[in-house]
Order: structure tokens, then C-alpha cells, then sequence
């Protein structure tokens, strides 16, 4: 069998499209495989460096490829999808990951363990409950200002709320049943979520990189954990700026001409670790404007000439930078140094 030395696959579920180049760079192998089919094939091959997207279960097929020997490269579907040359199908796709990966400034996703992947199913499902329970507590809110009852703000005072509901004689009997039936529901996903964080802050404290990320102000122990579990290879990065531009921290550049134009933030990458970085900025603006918190002078410079918000992103960005290097050093946070650096 002639020596393939590059292959590229189309993952789904089931159906797997292969596309191999030899030493020639000429296309040798265009197989349509099933999942069993898939595997039994590169069992049988000698081993290559096979390229695959970043969708779902991608780290699973890298490690489960990498035990048979080959090396297996992750990649961006925004990296591949420029090397489509025309059409969207499966057998176009695979050339194109075959293509991508060729290339020599290709950047490529770690593969993650499967404590990383536990770790992270751990942060979504966290998230989840908080989205969970905001959107409960807002229902709960609504209909009770139907009848006149209001609460103070914040999660706290529900149980105050629901207690005041039943207590309520004025209310009829279904909307006092249909609210203990709320009630009940609030306090079993807030008990998940106790719980869900409580598992969080055991992995943060047996977590070394994640105790000195959360030396940095504005970053906690989920948004520590974030960092360290989110992060590809830190490393891989060629400076602090291209990390924060991975998160989408940075503005959007539409230069020409010698000419630069920036724009507002690309948004790109994660969505959760940005808006966890951004919300972690806000808190420490707020600190500060109260008196409480540590001075940073060219956020107050920042402060006079621009919105609250904008300069809540360009904190964030600061806070991905000062991030980086400690993830890159593996030196603790030096309040001193970083306000001089500021």
C-alpha cells in the first residue's frame, strides 16, 4: 500500500469522509467510511498525522487515533473553512483539513484530557443552572408584581417572597399552588447549584495555576478555572496580545492603505471566559469608585474621557494580558509590577 504521509476526516456520528495525500502531495486515498469501518482502516495503516475539526467529540477521536500511533492535529473550523475550494460537502471538507494542516503557520487546538473535558463539563453545567435559576427568579418576580407583592432585588430574597406568597390569604388557592410548585423547583436548582460550585471550588483549590490567577483582581475561582481549563497551549501564543485577541478582546482591524481603521472588539473565541473577564472588570471599576478597592491611575485617567463600558473591556484586556504571562512565567501575580506596567 503506498505511503500515505497526511490524512484528512470529516467527522459526524456515524459517516466518515477520508481524504490522504502521499509524499507527493497527491490525493491517494478518498474513502467514505462508517464509524466502525473508520477504525478499523487506520488500525491497519502504518501511521500518519491525520487533521480534524474542532466539533463535537474531536478530543475524543485525537486520543482514541493517538493510541494507535498516529499524530492526530486539531484544528479551528474558521482556519479550514478558506481551503474549501467550491461546495459544501463531506468529501470537500476533508480535502480542505487535509490542505489546512499542511500549511506552516497553522495553529492547532491541544488535545484535551479527559479530566479537562470532566472538569469543563463541570464550569458548563454550572452555567447552565445559573442561566436556570436568573430565569426562575425573574418568573417568580413577574407574577408575584401581578399581585402586588415586590421584593427587594437579588436571589436572597426569594425565599422572603415565597414565604410572604403563602402566608397571603388574599391570594387565590391556584396561584398560591401554582407558586409553591415554583418554590419547589427554585430550591432544587439551587441546591444543584450549591453543590456544582462547591465541586468547582474543590477542583480550583487542588488547582496550583488556577490559586495565582485568582491573585489577579477581577479574576475569581470560576473565572481562574476558566482560564486554565479554556486555555490552549499558553505558549503557543506569541504574545500577550495575540491572547487576548484569541479571547476577542481586542478591536477589529480593517486597515488598507496604509491607512488603520479599528472597530469595536472582535468577539471572537469563547464567548463565557470573554463575558467572565468583562464582568470581572466591572467589579473592579466599581470597587475603586467606591473607595474600596485598589487604585489603578490610568484606569481613573481612562475613566475621565471614556464610558464605564468601554473601559470595562480595555480592563478585561489588561487582566487577559497580566493573565497570560502568569500562565506563560509560571510566576505569581506582583501587584507593584502591574500597576507600574499600567
Amino acid at each position: 500500500m503506498e505511503q500515505i504521509v497526511r490524512i484528512g476526516i470529516d467527522t459526524s456520528k456515524q459517516i466518515f469522509q477520508l481524504h490522504g495525500v502521499n509524499a507527493a502531495e497527491e490525493p491517494c486515498l478518498r474513502r467514505r467510511l462508517r464509524r466502525g469501518q473508520m477504525l478499523e482502516y487506520l488500525e491497519k495503516i502504518q501511521p500518519t498525522v491525520i487533521g480534524i475539526e474542532a466539533s463535537g467529540a474531536a478530543h475524543h477521536w485525537a486520543r482514541t487515533l493517538t493510541e494507535m500511533g498516529h499524530e492526530v492535529r486539531i484544528m479551528a473550523p474558521q482556519f479550514v473553512k478558506p481551503y474549501v475550494k467550491r461546495g459544501k460537502n463531506d468529501a470537500a471538507d476533508a480535502e480542505a483539513l487535509c490542505e489546512a494542516m499542511s500549511r506552516p503557520t497553522m495553529r492547532f487546538v491541544p488535545v484535551k484530557s479527559v479530566e479537562q473535558q470532566a472538569a469543563l463539563m463541570l464550569v458548563s453545567l454550572r452555567s447552565r443552572l445559573v442561566r436556570s435559576r436568573t430565569r426562575l427568579t425573574n418568573t417568580i418576580r413577574g407574577h408575584a408584581a401581578e399581585f402586588g407583592l415586590i421584593i427587594g432585588r437579588g436571589v436572597n430574597n426569594i425565599g422572603l417572597l415565597l414565604r410572604r406568597i403563602q402566608e397571603d390569604e388574599c391570594l387565590p388557592d391556584l396561584a398560591r399552588s401554582l407558586f409553591r410548585e415554583m418554590g419547589a423547583e427554585y430550591s432544587e436548582v439551587d441546591t444543584r447549584l450549591r453543590k456544582a460550585s462547591a465541586e468547582l471550588m474543590a477542583y480550583h483549590r487542588q488547582n496550583e495555576l488556577c490559586q495565582r490567577l485568582t491573585q489577579i483582581p477581577g479574576i475569581g475561582p470560576i473565572g481562574a478555572t476558566m482560564l486554565a481549563l479554556k486555555t490552549p497551549d499558553p505558549g503557543g501564543f506569541r504574545s500577550a496580545r495575540h491572547f487576548a485577541a484569541w479571547i476577542g478582546l481586542t478591536p477589529k482591524d480593517h486597515s488598507s492603505g496604509g491607512h488603520t481603521r479599528l472597530g469595536t472588539i472582535t468577539r471572537a473565541g469563547d464567548e463565557a471566559l470573554r463575558s467572565t473577564l468583562v464582568v470581572g472588570a466591572t467589579a473592579v471599576i466599581r470597587q475603586m469608585r467606591c473607595g474600596s478597592g485598589r487604585r489603578w491611575p490610568w484606569l481613573e485617567q481612562l475613566l475621565e474621557r471614556k464610558p464605564p463600558k468601554l473601559v470595562a473591556v480595555a480592563l478585561a484586556n489588561k487582566l487577559a494580558r497580566i493573565a497570560w504571562k502568569l500562565m506563560t512565567s509560571g510566576q505569581a501575580y506582583n501587584p507593584g509590577y502591574a500597576m507600574r506596567m499600567a
